[in-house]
């Protein structure tokens, strides 16, 4: 009888590789500023669904995220965005 071994630690070895520090873009460039009419802007930090991408993922700091909610919000509600993706 063949004897069982672990084969997920034989064929892989898990290595750990840091993931690369998300950084705040509006923090870091002073210039760039968050404004309900700026759609190009905006539409970076939507998924295809038209869903609102989390901080965790976008890297923006919790002010600058709040204000960006806020942002995406009014423009929808002015029809500059959609509400979901067609």
């Amino acid at each position: 009888m063949e004897k069982k071994t672990n084969e997920r630690s034989e064929k892989q070895k898990y290595v750990y590789k840091p993931q690369k520090k998300k950084y705040c873009r509006f923090c870091s460039d002073k210039k760039l500023t968050i404004d309900y009419k700026n759609i190009s802007l905006l539409r970076s930090f939507l998924s295809e669904r038209a869903r609102i991408i989390p901080r965790r993922n976008s890297g923006n700091c919790a002010k600058h995220q709040r204000q960006l909610t806020r942002a995406i919000k009014r423009a929808r509600i002015l029809a500059l965005i959609p509400f979901v993706a067609k």
